[in-house]
């Protein structure tokens, strides 16, 4: 009887293994649908294009989804995770504080103007809750940015500070949108004139923590590349 028991309870295992298994690839499923309908159509795209992408009915979408708000959420998480992967490489790369920023301002620019609705997407996620909301990948992206300026600067503080981050990102998110909509200048001109506002800023911050940063001086990344 005892080994009835133990194979019916590893059966109903496997049973909500599998199970598990297939709720969370349909899930998957419906989030790259609706980062790809995103990316293509705006970010008011209707739950219609993406249940057809998805390739089920549209009373499905959001059964493996709280909400509409949590279905967003996690296309947000990939976008800025493409996003991520995108700035990373130059998180790590020497130079002086303006090419260091140009190279960051640059590379979310292009990332940008490859995906104008899912940067429109993400930034407008980002202002409509805190960036410090569990995992969402802009807080991740803040907080590579600020691991990386503090082995740019050899900063002893332990947290930099974050406002100035924000600030910055706002600016930055602000200015490329603007950008996109307008097209009033070239992406080199916009690009270098939004890194040197960045530039100014960040130096005249980092002066109020007492952190010099010299704008002749090549700076060293503390992680190697």
């Amino acid at each position: 009887m005892v080994e009835v028991r133990r194979w019916a309870d590893s059966t109903v295992r496997r049973r909500s293994s599998r199970d598990e298994l297939a709720r969370n690839e349909k899930r998957e499923r419906v989030v790259q649908a609706a980062k790809q309908v995103i990316d293509e159509s705006g970010i008011d795209v209707g739950t219609a294009l993406i249940a057809e992408r998805a390739g089920i009915p549209r009373p499905h979408v959001y059964r493996n989804f709280t909400s509409r708000d949590d279905l967003d959420d996690q296309v947000a998480r990939r976008a800025a995770q493409d996003l991520i992967a995108r700035v990373r490489p130059h998180l790590t790369r020497r130079g002086t504080p303006q090419q260091v920023v140009e190279g960051l301002v640059r590379a979310c620019a292009t990332w940008a103007e490859e995906h104008p609705h899912l940067y429109r997407f993400l930034a407008a996620r980002g202002q409509s809750r805190t960036l410090h909301r569990a995992r969402m990948g802009r807080s991740r992206l803040l907080d590579e940015i600020a691991a990386a300026a503090r082995g740019y600067t050899k900063s002893g503080v332990a947290s930099f500070p974050e406002g100035i981050l924000v600030g910055v990102m706002g600016m930055v998110d602000a200015t490329v949108i603007w950008w996109l909509d307008q097209r009033d200048e070239s992406l080199d001109v916009m690009v270098g004139r939004l890194a040197g506002h960045v530039t100014l800023v960040l130096r005249d911050a980092l002066a109020g923590h007492g952190i010099p940063l010299d704008p002749a001086v090549e700076l060293e990344p503390f992680v190697a590349e």
